[in-house]
């Protein structure tokens, strides 16, 4: 255990430059240029910076929606709910029927099935959300399509109290 550490200032008296090499290097901001938007300019010269020249502006600046209206459903196709119908039955989100398969997008963690692709197979489908032709699709070639309510939809209709 050391008694007395000799502190760096002090190892370091007589050494001129304490480390830092050359004494240019050891100066504040300003041999870095200067802090913030130092450096803009000069009177006139400052809205004629490379940053107004792009048409943006210094901070923050537009509105930013609240989180709770942004609705990004996580979607699927129909062609990957058929192309994966065996991984559904084993992970046992999908039931294998007589002559119909039922899924449970909830179950998969989608919330809207979109139409890409022609459906082969008789799908009985639950799902948050359908696209219109996804379900004309599904319909088409004898299947089912089954929307459920959101909880958040059924939350707000609640009535107020009354005064």
């Amino acid at each position: 255990m050391t008694t007395n550490k000799k502190s760096k200032c002090n190892k370091l008296r007589g050494s001129r430059t304490h480390g830092w090499g050359s004494p240019k290097k050891h100066r504040g901001a300003g041999s870095r240029g200067g802090v913030g938007n130092a450096g803009a300019g000069k009177k006139g010269q400052q809205n004629m910076t490379t940053i107004h020249k792009k048409g943006t502006r210094i901070g923050n600046y537009g509105f930013k929606r609240p989180p709770t209206t942004i609705n990004n459903p996580k979607t699927i196709n129909l062609d990957d709910l058929e192309k994966h119908i065996s991984l559904y039955i084993a992970k046992g989100c999908a039931k294998q029927t007589k002559d119909t398969t039922e899924i449970n997008a909830a179950k998969l963690g989608y919330d809207k099935i979109l139409a890409r692709g022609k459906p082969s197979l008789k799908l009985k489908i639950t799902a948050k959300e359908f696209s219109k032709s996804a379900e004309e699709k599904i319909k088409k070639a004898g299947g089912e399509t089954i929307t459920t309510t959101r909880q958040k939809e059924t939350q707000d209709k609640k009535e107020p109290p009354k005064k």
